[in-house]
């Protein structure tokens, strides 16, 4: 039983408190910064109240990028992402869990083993991959000896698909569905072959109503997580209207010593990309925090 007393309480509200100022601190500057001119910002520093320039700076900034464009290719690729992420994650870990086999461990282990590997490691083998989709079979075919059979050249690279397909596979999404599913009782697989119930139907029909929650909670995170990404959609694209948001923002910021900086601008761009995250966490708020306590109901 948790003790209430006036002291406990002032003390809970004062940490609260230091967490939102140290969590909504940044933004806050952020957004004064966004509406004032870089004239200010350079000579006086960021204000401590917002200031009637941001109007001007999102004109700005819709001069120097193609602002929809790139809105729209993030909001494209991170829905992509999360679609086909969940795809893989969810039947991932059904395959693992209700489909037994002697290697079945031997190759779950092996695709956790990849969240040992940091991304900027796998950037390069990914980059080669996405050049050449079918590369692997190709090399595969002349192990085995077998030349005659063309293999054409699939180059996705600069393109919706080279953005969100190598960001598709994830390890900590199959690994939350399958600990998820191993919790369900076996009685549900026993009823289900009892009905007569395929293993197709019994997914659809069975796992999927009653992962809801576990949805929410995982494509919220990696809708954040494809939204903000910078290192692959940089590597992957050369073309500007391939660019994502985070990149057009990237691009208010100083590349040399010569280059007067314009963070106006770059906090403006700033607070626009983070109104579509916001609106996720707010719409999954409810079936998120089920998600993430383990509630399906």
């Amino acid at each position: 039983m948790v003790e209430r007393s006036p002291l406990l309480n002032a003390l809970a509200y004062g940490l609260l408190a230091l967490g939102m100022t140290f969590a909504l601190g940044p933004m806050y500057l952020a957004l004064c910064a966004a509406t004032v001119s870089n004239a200010h910002l350079l000579n006086q520093g960021i204000p401590l109240l917002p200031g009637d320039q941001w109007l001007h700076n999102m004109a700005q900034v819709s001069q120097r990028i193609d602002l929809l464009r790139l809105l729209g290719n993030s909001l494209l690729v991170a829905t992509s992402v999360v679609i086909g992420k969940l795809t893989l994650s969810a039947l991932t870990a059904f395959a693992v869990v209700y489909f037994r086999g002697p290697f079945t461990s031997l190759i779950f282990f092996a695709v956790l083993g990849t969240l040992l590997l940091p991304v900027e490691v796998r950037v390069i083998p990914t980059y080669a991959v996405a050049g050449d989709l079918l590369g692997p079979l190709r090399t595969l075919l002349h192990a085995l000896g077998i030349t005659s059979l063309p293999v054409p050249t699939l180059n996705v690279l600069d393109s919706y698909p080279g953005l969100a397909l190598p960001l598709m596979a994830s390890a900590t999404g199959t690994f939350l569905f399958r600990q998820f599913y191993k919790t369900l009782p076996a009685d549900l697989v026993e009823a289900a072959r009892l009905d007569g119930a395929g293993p197709w139907r019994f997914f659809f029909d069975i796992l999927l109503p009653l992962s809801k929650a576990n949805f929410a909670a995982l494509g919220t995170l990696v809708f954040i997580g494809a939204w903000k990404d910078y290192l692959w959609p940089m590597v992957a694209t050369n073309r500007p209207e391939m660019r994502t948001l985070v990149l057009g923002i990237a691009s208010f910021a100083p590349t040399d010593s010569t280059q007067l900086p314009e963070w106006n601008l770059l906090m403006a761009a700033a607070i626009v990309s983070l109104i579509p995250p916001i609106l996720v966490i707010a719409l999954m708020q409810r079936w998120f925090a089920k998600g993430l306590v383990g509630v399906n109901k």
